[in-house]
């Protein structure tokens, strides 16, 4: 069976894939909104990270008939009251500038002492598998940490060179990417969705 991810990140399929062998999970065949007829994509409006992950997944089954998995993910940071959480993406005003929410954030948290600065890495995935609201699933994974007060390494994307893990002494910029997959946000919500997606196998 075909299965869409909602996301034109390939990293996103192949983070999936890791995590459908891990579980022994077979028969699903992963596409990408690049391998699909395109469709109008509603804007993320929600207000937390499972509202606009479900309407991604449901635009998703709506447009192709596909069972849909969809992630909405972002950092939320203690001190600022759980923000930037669902704007991470937009923090300093332009979507996916990273250099300029990074910037943002360090000074944001300037004054702020070591012992208030955790955070936490949080990640949606949805599964819409039919018309109906039964017809889904959403799961919620969560990467704890504290934000550093500079950036490190070169690897990940967005707020990675400032996030250090629980545990860690690196960024999550100066992991690998097994390590990162063993340990991140999206691939704790994934594996959270494995029962549904074995279902549908």
């Amino acid at each position: 069976m075909r299965l869409l991810v909602a996301s034109r990140n390939a990293k996103k399929l192949a983070e999936l894939r890791r995590v459908l062998d891990a579980a022994g999970v077979s028969g699903l065949t992963l596409v990408s909104l690049d391998d699909v007829p395109p469709f109008d994509e509603a804007p993320e409006t929600g207000a937390t990270f499972e509202e606009n992950a479900l309407a991604k997944a449901r635009d998703g089954y709506a447009a192709t008939g596909l069972p849909t998995v969809a992630d909405d993910s972002g950092l939320a940071v203690a001190a600022l009251n759980g923000m930037p959480g669902v704007l991470s993406a937009r923090w300093a005003g332009t979507h996916g500038d990273d250099a300029a929410n990074n910037a943002l954030l360090l000074s944001q948290l300037r004054n702020v002492p070591d012992e208030r600065r955790s955070a936490a890495f949080v990640s949606a995935c949805a599964l819409v598998f039919g018309p109906a609201d039964a017809d889904s699933a959403v799961a919620r994974g969560e990467w704890p940490g504290v934000i550093a007060r500079e950036q490190r390494g070169a690897g990940g994307f967005g707020y990675d060179p400032l996030f250090v893990p629980d545990g860690e002494t690196r960024s999550a910029a100066e992991l690998n990417p097994e390590e990162k997959d063993a340990a991140s946000h999206r691939g704790r919500a994934l594996a959270l969705l494995i029962p549904s997606l074995r279902a549908l196998s």
